[in-house]
């Protein structure tokens, strides 16, 4: 028991401190539990001696971390998910598993007769990291994008998918039609005890001690271990129930208490299954470092071919497809979770297993780096996709923009559509349609390109930071000139330099800037804007108003007037 608490010192000593060293670096942290690991193992300094008691609080991480992963699995965003998202995440996992099997079967990897290495390497390879790709978007706030809420939409719908194969895993060494449709019906018992139970027997339960934080934290673990014990029962794992009883209470009342509140047990036994797995990494040879290598190449080029070609095929433009490619190009935590149950059911080597873990710190390295530079990388690989002959959604003219070099006799250009122009197009639509005919629209969204285009508004697709699509668009002969985009959600530039780029195109326009912050106004005027509007300000004025009509007993008058002005209000971006 001594050497246990020494050894979990230990690990979470050096987890600790290469942690800091990572955060500093800006690498995931990830990468440093498995370095430290490797370092405190037995292939490393062999200083913890209690391996298999550390792997055993290690599996606590491990149905920990699926157990906040289902809570974080939205059902009712995926059956509200766009075709783009569905189709997009169809053709990634369908066309990634297919190429994989194909790829490793053919580079000598088994698969049948005891040995599933392809199989497990191509849904390993198939799976891409939540944890990198979230905290690096959010990062450069570029959740809420396009090409973000694509890559969450496929980020979900791997992890179904995920939960799939650890259904099927168990039977993989005796694969047969009524194998597998004994696997289904197991993980269907199983969800529909789990959904029935959440849904008619916890609500109450819960609600009762929703003021006592002790009893909610546990609760929600006594419901984690019950289900995982179900699952177990079914012959199914642990670590799946766990993830079924994340995803049954991810639309419940209670989930965003349950979340905080497991939370940070998770992190401490996360970290320890991270620095165990780290433990099982040999000394590469040079054979597993290549192999890594390899793994990690057919990682990338698979995502490309998989996820750029759907998404382009369905008209998303080469910068909307691109970018949800980029961002998926490594491989998931969840992959190394693969790994280590087939490890356990003996369906693949050694080797397979420690080339994996390599090639997951490669990518995790070079795709933090990639998704960080992706606004020059798809500038990049736009020009050069456009020079092997690749369409955007800009091509043709008139056709693509809808009236060519029409757009230089429009009075009104907005530069960047988000949701402030989409209010402003509907209350002009409402009080002065005449005007549309007056405005273009710059954007590279091709929601935005699409539906305005579907409307018979004038709209050119293409970069606003770009000079051929500002000349295009008759920035030069226009006379309002608006930028309603915030610098929190531009790419590549802000509200001044845009101001001064346009500035020297047209030297005459009236420039309508926005400013997230209000020491940005004076240095934007200074740039050249006519005017510079505060978002903030408008939302104080609103919630004022609605603090008074409170005051004044008006409130219930206060919100008939918002639903009248919300009824029958059509935006391009709702």
């Amino acid at each position: 028991m001594a050497e246990l608490i020494r050894d979990i010192t230990l690990c979470i000593l050096f987890a600790w401190g290469l942690g800091l060293l990572a955060h500093v670096l800006r690498q995931p942290l990830i990468l440093a539990y498995l370095i430290g690991g490797f370092v405190v193992g037995p292939y490393g300094m062999g200083w913890v001696k209690e391996r298999e008691s550390i792997n055993t609080i290690s599996e606590l991480g491990l149905i920990f971390m699926l157990f906040m992963i289902g809570l974080e699995i939205d059902l009712k965003k995926i059956v509200r998910a766009g075709r783009v998202i569905l189709f997009g995440a169809g053709g990634q996992l369908i066309g990634g598993c297919v190429l994989g099997v194909a790829f490793f079967m053919a580079i000598g990897l088994p698969l049948g007769k005891g040995g599933f290495d392809a199989l497990y390497l191509a849904v390993a390879c198939a799976l891409s990291s939540t944890v990198i790709i979230v905290k690096v978007l959010y990062e450069k706030r570029e959740l809420d994008t396009l090409p973000g809420r694509i890559t969450l939409g496929i980020l979900v719908l791997q992890d179904i998918f995920a939960i799939l194969f650890l259904a099927v895993q168990p039977s993989l060494a005796d694969l047969q039609v009524t194998v597998i449709l004994l696997s289904i019906a197991r993980v269907v018992a199983l969800v529909a005890i789990a959904l029935a139970l959440s849904r008619y027997v916890l609500p109450p339960l819960f609600q009762r001690v929703a003021r006592r934080p002790e009893l909610v934290l546990l609760g929600a673990l006594a419901w984690c271990f019950l289900i995982g014990e179900i699952a177990e029962r079914l012959h199914l794992s642990r670590e799946m129930g766990s993830l079924v009883a994340g995803v049954s209470l991810s639309t419940f009342p209670y989930a965003l208490d349950v979340t905080a509140k497991v939370t940070t047990l998770r992190d401490f036994f996360i970290t320890l299954f991270f620095v165990s797995l780290g433990m099982t990494i040999p000394v590469p040879s040079l054979s597993v470092v290549g192999f890594a290598l390899t793994i990690a190449a057919f990682t990338v080029a698979s995502r490309l071919l998989t996820t750029f070609v759907p998404l382009y095929l369905m008209k998303q433009g080469l910068r909307a497809s691109l970018l949800p490619a980029l961002n998926l190009s490594q491989i998931s935590e969840f992959s190394l979770v693969v790994i280590q149950v087939g490890m356990a059911a003996g369906h693949l080597t050694t080797a397979t297993s420690s080339a994996v873990s390599f090639a997951f710190v490669i990518l995790a390295v070079l795709s933090t780096f990639a998704i960080t530079k992706s606004d020059p990388i798809s500038r990049w690989s736009v020009a050069t996709l456009k020079g092997l002959g690749l369409r955007d959604l800009d091509h043709g003219g008139e056709e693509a923009g809808g009236h060519g070099e029409g757009h230089g006799g429009r009075r009104i250009v907005i530069l960047g559509f988000f949701r402030a122009a989409s209010a402003l197009l509907s209350d002009i639509e409402r009080k002065n349609a005449a005007l549309l005919e007056d405005i273009g629209v710059v954007d590279f969204n091709p929601v935005v390109f699409n539906n305005l285009r579907a409307r018979g508004l004038n709209v050119t697709y293409g970069d606003i930071s770009n000079v051929d699509t500002l000349t295009h668009a008759g920035v030069g002969s226009a006379e309002i000139i608006i930028l309603s985009v915030p610098d929190s959600l531009l790419v590549g530039a802000n509200n001044e330099k845009l101001v001064r780029h346009v500035r020297s195109l047209n030297a005459d326009a009236r420039i309508i800037a926005t400013a997230d912050v209000l020491g940005d106004v004076a240095e934007i005027y200074a740039a050249g804007a006519d005017y510079v509007t505060v978002p903030r300000l408008g939302d104080a004025h609103e919630l004022l108003d609605v603090i008074e009509a409170i005051d004044d007993g008006l409130l219930d008058e206060k919100r008939a007037d918002l639903d009248e002005r919300l009824k029958d209000r059509g935006e391009v971006l709702p």
